[in-house]
């Protein structure tokens, strides 16, 4: 039964630290894309915008990371069996990865504070996809362990994966190209 809570809590946890690694790096999107406002407003949005991403970080994404690795510890202490299976290894690599890009978020946001961060706006929304993907991969290996399906279904479902997200990225190109346009006209 201790299994199944520890599971349990570990899925809020993860949902909880996804939340944050998605919405945290659209407000650094924000953030930066605030230095091209007129000052009277650029500075009020900066100060807002460092604000929400210090305690999304500190009151939401650090305690629902920690809480994820400790349940997870929870799982593999009731099933340790589960510890020798290949899919499981490449998962805690994946997490790693995701650890690794929670800790950059708070180095972004020190450096946003400080005026010292030279990632650009394009830059940070394509970085903003690092968690949708490590995301997807986690959950894959959860559900098929060492039987990862390789038949036309799931190629095809990864091909239109892909389209879907070429099509976004170009959306999102052209949006960009128009408002800029847009702003050149209007100066």
């Amino acid at each position: 039964m201790a299994y199944l809570w520890f599971k349990s809590f570990h899925i809020i946890g993860f949902v909880a630290w996804f939340a944050g690694l998605f919405y945290l790096p659209r407000l650094f999107v924000y953030h930066i894309e605030a230095s091209e406002r007129p000052e009277a407003v650029r500075s009020a949005l900066k100060t807002e915008y460092n604000r929400m991403e210090k305690r999304l970080y500190k009151l939401i994404m650090r305690p629902a990371m920690i809480f994820t690795i400790i349940m997870a510890a929870g799982i593999i202490y009731q099933e340790p069996g589960v510890f020798k299976e290949t899919w499981l290894h490449v998962k805690l690599l994946l997490v790693l990865a995701l650890v690794g890009f929670h800790h950059y978020c708070g180095r972004v946001i020190r450096q946003l504070e400080e005026g010292t961060c030279t990632i650009s706006g394009i830059q940070m929304r394509r970085l903003n996809e690092v968690p949708t993907i490590i995301l997807a991969l986690v959950v894959f290996l959860a559900i098929f362990k060492n039987n990862f399906p390789t038949d036309i279904v799931t190629w095809g479902t990864i091909a239109a994966i892909v389209a879907f997200a070429v099509i976004i990225q170009l959306y999102a190109r052209k949006r960009r190209l128009q408002e800029q346009a847009e702003l050149e006209a209007s100066s």
